[in-house]
């Protein structure tokens, strides 16, 4: 199979949503140099992406929201905040537009490099922007990166057959809106319940409309939910689904922000959790379209001892590279004055998140009956279904 690739340039970074926003693009440096440290990044390793031109943002984005945006990337336009723009989580600066197409761009190289088989897989860091809609901003995303992707992929490849897997914290609400009606893209998210967190969807009856019906999934976790939560969840209905489906390709999300120590949400998930998690993703991958993934960012906010680490093993793990647990001191010296503290000595397999038994007995359960759920509404449309 061909190498794995870094879709990355420093301009994806040239962000600035404000000096106290969780969205802070450190996280995506900070990665990248992690990664260098680890001595991963060959010559070969980093594909250089472009930007996405307005007809490819517009078939997942209205022509009058890509205008707005681009009038409020212009400080001189006097833009007033409508379609989600200006808002406490989406602000406005300087050169937005230019910096979320650079992002879409990102995403949409990323799939090429793995559907025209350049690529086995690539790792689209800046990725993942779940929330964005045809017509508005949300939770931090401008331009919809991952629809993007598949929506250009799908252009030139009419009969590709995608699955959408977003193991982000939040419920990728943009992308299952963007493909609702479509049988050849199958959208699974695992994600804190909406009852909790912001988008606030992502239910189990939740499966799709028209042609779609039942290519839509969603697992709601309860708050606390553990990485025995997010194994079943995975085993029971991420896995048979995508056998089912039998994708051509996966494009996968792999937001960091279900650990439990990230600020913004309220899950259990530890960075050994998350190593499985995604090696279980590679490994569908593997066995039922020859390994082609297209994977992105996503959710993340504890960012300088959470992202890096755990971006820095997806590469490697994508590479077929097994990293040293102890981090390379370079980076931690480079860390150090940022954090204002001792930063992490490892990757993370020892990070370890526990629960009072009588609670962890609750949430195991109230997990159980979500996915219960979440099969007896979409399985009856998959005849394949065990």
């Amino acid at each position: 199979m061909a190498e794995a690739a870094l879709i990355w340039r420093p301009e994806l970074a040239w962000y600035d949503l404000g000096e106290s926003h969780p969205l802070d693009p450190i996280r995506l440096t900070l990665s990248v140099e992690l990664m260098r440290a680890y001595g991963i990044l060959g010559p070969d390793a980093v594909v250089v992406p472009g930007t996405a031109t307005d007809g490819q943002l517009e078939l997942v984005h209205d022509r009058d929201y890509i205008e707005a945006v681009r009038e409020a990337s212009d400080p001189s336009s006097g833009f007033r905040p409508r379609m989600g723009l200006g808002t406490a989580d989406n602000p406005i600066f300087a050169g937005m537009h230019e910096v979320s197409a650079r992002i879409c761009g990102a995403s949409i190289r990323g799939l090429e490099e793995v559907v025209s088989g350049r690529r086995g897989q690539t790792f689209s860091i800046a990725g993942g922007l779940h929330h964005a809609h045809r017509d508005r901003a949300a939770g931090f995303c401008v331009y919809n990166d991952p629809a993007v992707a598949i929506a250009v992929a799908r252009l030139a490849h009419p009969n590709l057959r995608v699955l959408y897997v977003d193991i982000d914290a939040h419920h990728g609400d943009g992308v299952q809106e963007a493909f609702y009606d479509s049988a050849e893209v199958m959208t699974v998210s695992i994600h804190e319940s909406g009852i909790h967190l912001f988008p606030g969807t992502g239910f189990p009856h939740e499966t799709g409309a028209g042609d779609g019906i039942g290519y839509a999934a969603n697992v709601p976790l309860p708050p606390y939910a553990t990485d025995e939560c997010f194994r079943l969840a995975f085993d029971g209905v991420v896995a048979p689904l995508a056998r089912a489906f039998r994708p051509d390709v996966v494009v996968a999300q792999l937001g960091i922000d279900a650990h439990h120590d990230d600020p913004l949400t309220h899950l259990g998930m530890t960075l050994p959790g998350y190593r499985s998690l995604v090696d279980g993703i590679v490994d569908l991958a593997e066995e039922l379209c020859d390994g082609r993934l297209a994977a992105e960012g996503g959710g993340g906010y504890r960012v300088l001892t959470t992202v890096p680490l755990a971006w820095t093993w997806v590469m490697g793990r994508l590479l077929g590279t097994d990293l040293a647990e102890e981090l390379p001191e370079p980076w931690r010296r480079r860390v150090r004055p940022l954090l204002g503290a001792e930063p992490p000595h490892t990757l993370g397999a020892e990070d370890r998140f526990e629960l009072p038994r009588e609670r962890a007995r609750r949430v195991l359960e109230e997990t159980r009956k979500s996915v219960a759920a979440t099969r007896a509404a979409v399985f009856p449309h998959h005849a394949l279904m065990p």
